[in-house]
């Protein structure tokens, strides 16, 4: 470094001696101890060797400087002197580290250190500079750099503050002397080393008598004992901290304490009144809430919850309590029908009790209450009771119509006992089945009855007060309609089964089953034999089983199916009822060719039922397609009506006919607009005479030529009026004389056929069969003539 090359250096600081001036500042003494030689001038490393001892002073002042100065002088701070400064102003002193030249400043000739801004302690504490001593013609260092700290005395200038509050705390109710409530802190920003700046003292400003604070610690207590929640819930208390230990001129800050009770069951349940008194109408529905009371607790929340019950009273059996868990009520509820009639009133002794205790009170009494409560019944008017509400009757469904099935009773339970009116609910016999005497109640048929469609009818018969007609009472009648032997045994299934040509005798070919819609009492049993016509057939015979069954069995072998492919047995079934019926059902037979193992190969009827739906009959199938054949040809015949009633003319894109037209003159152009009208085109003079414009005379009409033409369109005329199917739109067309008006030369094939020079051959209408015969023969002899 470049100050190494300085003759002689400083030593470093090793003892220093405070005294005290009589303004507080502060002078420090050095004593150098070691004395550090240059190095040789001549170069090399050289290294410092200790030599004989020399005194060296550097002289500190104001190593303190007082936080928050106002003065609008820089305050000096100290000195900074060495003892190689002779005086001669050869000595520039030099001041780095922090804040210097921002906060601190020093005099290059004097060494005076001054402050240029007021500091502040709570946001720096202390400052470390370095000072130098330079040559100041060379600025090369005279000793080495030395560091000092000035320090920023602290001053009372901060509050003390309670950075958590305001405070919320809980104490229960009634708790004694002394109960710590919460603890508070307050902090002082000023130095807790120097002085009491910070020494703080808690005192309480508001909430006295109640609670008290430890002046030290912040910890606030309770004061008064049996402090009630229930005449006051909250306190709010202003605690206060100051410095300086209390002492005048410190100072304070203060908080916010609110102090809630919290509530503990020293109260119990009370009612406002010892009786209470309710009317319920004898209408009222069973658990239906007939009367609330409440009982007072002053406590909240659990404290305040309570349980309700009847102690003794006559309505025991009729009314129960609950608790309302909402609004901690009691409720009455009914639990049994009323009856005004039977019972006018009720007296209840119910009792109200808290649902937890607290031990800590139970001597100051029970907690629990009991109020008497009356029931007052109402009379109202009710509808008519029917005895019983569900009656059960039977009758035969062969009763004719008027029998009497039973009957039902209903009376008036108010004591008025007004006279009924019976009434059947349509809504429950549609389709008019039974009629009710409307005064007697008795019950009888009004059709026929048919327990196969409904065995059990439920109707709901009414009873109605005669004088006042909205108070209608409702029974249920179940009529049971009991059975008689009115439908014969029948097949379950249309049976059709089959026989091998190979079957021997006494082979079974099916079993049959029967079924009866009666339902007898000892249960169905049927008899199966063969109608009289059948039961000579030498093929199959029939055996009744005595079990509701029957097998048909082979009575012969040899069966052809090329002689005979079916066989129809008529069997005969029979009830065992009272009177016995009988049916008669055909079974099918078909004859089909079987392998060696028995199983079919072919059948007479495999075709027809694989085309015929599942579960149709054959002759289902015949009647079927005999309603689709007279439905196709109705659908037929009408559209063939409206055909003939259609216009004649129809549209251009349908209408498809054959115009017949013989050029034997020209056309007549423009003017030949009317291509239907034959008088026109043949009387062409007349027409023009009208408007005044004269025509040459036609040539006569030769019918000798259009003869061929004449019998071609009768032969089509009588074909056409033949086909009942075949529009009449035929219709034909003769240009006799071309018109006068037309500035056109002549367009007509016919005339062309003259020229000598014409090479047309038609000769290819020959080829094209005999619908073009005539028409060829035509050409070909116009061809001929011309040719010649």
């Amino acid at each position: 470094m470049s100050f190494l090359r300085l003759p002689s250096m400083l030593t470093v600081i090793i003892l220093s001696l405070w005294e005290t001036s009589g303004c507080g500042a502060m002078t420090l003494n050095s004593t150098a101890l070691l004395q550090v030689s240059a190095r040789t001038r001549g170069g090399g490393a050289g290294v410092y060797s200790t030599q004989s001892r020399r005194r060296r002073s550097w002289v500190w002042n104001q190593f303190f400087v007082l936080e928050e100065y106002t003065g609008d002088e820089p305050l000096y701070i100290g000195k900074l002197h060495s003892d190689l400064d002779k005086g001669d102003g050869q000595v520039r002193y030099v001041l780095s580290g922090e804040g210097a030249m921002s906060i601190f400043s020093i005099d290059e000739d004097t060494g005076d250190i001054h402050t240029t801004k007021s500091l502040d302690r709570e946001q720096q504490a202390y400052y470390t500079l370095r000072a130098q001593a330079r040559d100041r013609n060379t600025n090369l260092p005279l000793e080495p750099e030395s560091q000092f700290i000035i320090k920023v005395q602290d001053i009372n200038d901060n509050e003390p503050k309670f950075l958590d509050g305001p405070y919320v705390a809980r104490v229960a109710e009634r708790s004694p002397v002394g109960t710590s409530v919460l603890t508070v802190v307050a902090t002082d920003a000023d130095d807790p080393t120097y002085g009491n700046s910070a020494h703080l003292v808690y005192s309480i400003l508001q909430g006295q008598p109640y609670f008290s604070v430890e002046p030290k610690s912040g910890v606030v207590r309770t004061a008064l004992p049996d402090m009630d929640r229930e005449l006051r819930d909250h306190y709010l208390l202003v605690i206060q901290a100051k410095d300086m230990i209390g002492q005048m001129g410190g100072l304070s800050g203060t908080t916010t304490v609110t102090v809630m009770l919290t509530d503990v069951n020293d109260n119990p349940p009370r009612f406002p009144r010892k009786s209470y008194q309710f009317s319920v109408p004898e209408s009222t529905l069973v658990s239906a809430v007939v009367a609330k009371i409440k009982a007072l607790d002053a406590d909240a929340g659990p404290n305040a919850e309570m349980d309700y019950r009847i102690l003794d009273g006559d309505g025991l059996g009729t009314f129960r309590m609950l608790t309302d868990p909402h609004t901690q009520e009691g409720l009455v509820i009914l639990i049994k029908t009323l009856d005004f009639e039977t019972k006018t009133s009720y007296a209840l002794r119910v009792e109200a009790s808290n649902r937890y205790m607290d031990t800590r009170f139970l001597s100051a009494g029970p907690f629990s209450d009991v109020a008497t409560v009356r029931l007052q019944v109402e009379d109202v008017n009710e509808p008519p009771c029917f005895s019983p509400r569900i009656s059960q009757m039977a009758v035969s469904e062969a009763a004719p119509v008027g029998t009497e099935v039973g009957s039902v009773s209903a009376h008036d339970p108010d004591a008025s006992n007004c006279p009924i009116r019976y009434a059947i609910d349509r809504k429950s016999d549609v389709e008019n089945y039974f009629e009710i005497d409307r005064q007697s109640g008795v019950i009888w048929t009004s059709r026929r009855l048919d327990r196969e469609l409904s065995a059990l009818h439920n109707i709901t018969v009414l009873a109605t007060e005669s004088l006042d007609h909205s108070q209608v009472g409702k029974a249920v009648v179940l009529v049971s309609v009991t059975d008689v032997n009115d439908n014969a045994p029948s097949f379950p299934v249309e049976y059709q089964t089959s026989v091998c040509e190979d079957a021997q005798p006494g082979q079974i070919i099916v079993t049959l089953s029967a079924v009866d819609l009666d339902e007898p009492k000892n249960g169905h049993h049927f008899l199966f034999s063969l109608a009289a016509k059948a039961a000579w057939n030498q093929s199959f015979v029939l055996r009744d089983n005595n079990d509701n069954t029957a097998s048909v069995l082979t009575w012969r072998a040899g069966f052809l199916q090329r002689e005979r492919p079916l066989y129809f047995l008529p069997v005969v079934i029979s009830d065992c009822g009272t009177p016995p019926l009988s049916s008669t059902n055909t079974l099918t037979v078909t004859v089909c060719e079987c392998d060696l193992h028995g199983n079919r190969r072919s059948c007479v009827q495999e075709m027809s039922a694989l085309l015929l739906p599942e579960g149709l009959s054959l002759a289902a199938v015949v009647l079927l397609t005999g309603l689709l054949t007279l439905l196709g040809v109705a659908m037929v015949t009408g559209a063939i009506r409206r055909r003939r009633k259609e216009p004649l003319i129809i549209d251009d894109e349908r209408d498809v006919r054959e115009n017949i037209v013989c050029y034997d003159d020209e056309g007549g152009g423009e003017e030949d607009t009317e291509a239907f009208d034959m008088f026109t085109l043949r009387h062409l003079n007349e027409t023009k005479r009208s408007y005044h414009v004269t025509a040459p005379e036609p040539p006569p009409f030769r019918e000798d030529k259009h003869q061929l033409f004449q019998e071609f369109i009768e032969d089509r005329l009588r074909e056409a009026n033949l086909d009942m199917t075949a529009p009449p739109f035929d219709s034909v067309q003769t240009y006799a004389l071309e018109g006068s008006g037309s500035a056109a030369v002549s367009l007509s094939s016919f005339s062309s056929l003259t020229s000598l020079e014409s090479e047309q051959s038609y000769h290819f209408l020959s080829e094209w069969g005999p619908k073009f015969r005539k028409l060829a023969e035509l050409y070909k002899d116009r061809e001929g003539g011309g040719a010649s």
